[in-house]
């Protein structure tokens, strides 16, 4: 501990609640302050120096943190769900909450979360734009084509989605104004999120051939499944790779399997799915194309090009071994979801490893 007055800030959209422990007398200070960086600041400056601040992460962001940081206090993000509190702790309000950051950040037991830069989390939101237009294109996809099943009209042309069922579609009409009025509307809203699919895919493959995390999208492309968009997702997820182990990063990605064991008895469940649960989803779904039998295609070998030797001949090492995992897991009748998500676990320590290479 380095600090004589640690402080605790319970912060919502329109109030933060304030308490400073000075660890030297006990004394607490508390306080009730609006939003605005700049009164914050005035209250954390009239308490005594050396002081550290600390908040939990939420929907408020980073902003708060960084204000600070530029200002030369320093603060501490605290992961909410490693805060440690007594289980006989019935009662809770923002006054309490702020106490109890406080005391923790005295006591040295607050788990920080990596502070994003500005950048960083503008190719997040980036990231994460493209994901929700992804379930809206879904969404409006099923709106279409159940609106013609109950109406009796299937698609028997081949595969959906394609131009031809495209052109397809755009032939259906209904003698009904109050019909054709709605499936005219969920047809204009199924093309319109097209659009903005489109436009979000290239905005992330330019943003992904020239920024900062070109090199470890090269490198994580030379594994399958791992195209330009799921490199860049994990590449601005993760941010600092160096922060993680191969052994780690499973575990921070909620990819290990939860535990209850006491003395003799050992149980495991299902994973833990802590940490960031946009990479998660990224490798669970990168982690189904290891299973077919490996044969590098042309989209694989153009992105081997793009890679040093080095990253080539890793990334040829992790596709062959996450095959043949695959292979043992089918052998033994695994069930798939259970192998898929062993799979994706390694997958991550191969991507660590990928990304650790030219550092």
């Amino acid at each position: 501990m380095n600090q004589r007055t640690s402080i605790g800030l319970d912060v919502h959209a329109r109030s933060v609640v304030a308490c400073g422990l000075d660890g030297r007398t006990g004394e607490l200070f508390e306080r009730r302050l609006t939003p605005a960086h700049r009164e914050i600041f005035e209250w954390i400056r009239s308490l005594p120096d050396p002081v550290k601040v600390t908040y939990e992460a939420g929907p408020t962001g980073f902003g708060l943190a960084r204000f600070l940081a530029t200002a030369g206090i320093e603060c501490l993000v605290a992961a909410p769900s490693k805060l440690q509190r007594p289980p006989g702790d019935r009662v809770k309000n923002d006054a309490r909450d702020a106490r109890h950051l406080a005391r923790l950040l005295h006591l040295g037991q607050i788990v920080e979360v990596a502070v994003p830069s500005v950048e960083q989390e503008a190719a997040r939101d980036l990231v994460r734009a493209r994901e929700d237009c992804r379930g809206d294109l879904m969404a409006a996809r099923h709106r279409v084509s159940k609106l013609l099943l109950r109406h009796g009209i299937v698609y028997y042309g081949g595969h959906a989605w394609t131009k031809v069922h495209d052109t397809w579609l755009r032939t259906q009409h209904f003698d009904a104004p109050g019909l054709q009025l709605a499936y005219e509307t969920a047809y204009d809203t199924m093309l319109a999120t097209v659009d903005r699919r489109d436009r979000l895919d290239v905005a992330i493959a330019a943003m992904a051939t020239d920024s900062d995390y070109t090199p470890v999208v090269t490198r994580l492309g030379c594994l399958r499944g791992v195209s330009t968009l799921t490199a860049f997702g994990l590449a601005v997820e993760i941010g600092d790779w160096q922060r993680l182990t191969g052994r780690s990063i499973g575990a921070y990605l909620g990819l290990v399997p939860t535990e209850h064991s006491s003395g003799a008895t050992r149980s495991q469940g299902s994973i833990t799915k802590t940490g960031n649960g946009h990479a998660r989803r990224l490798l669970v779904e990168a982690a189904w194309h290891h299973r077919p039998r490996y044969r590098p295609g042309a989209d694989l070998r153009r992105r081997w090009e793009q890679a040093s030797p080095a990253a080539r001949a890793r990334g040829q090492q992790a596709n062959r071994r996450l095959h043949a995992r695959w292979a043992g897991f089918d052998a033994r009748r695994k069930r798939p979801t259970l192998a898929n998500t062993a799979i994706a676990r390694e997958l991550a320590g191969w991507c660590w490893s990928l990304a650790m290479l030219d550092t």
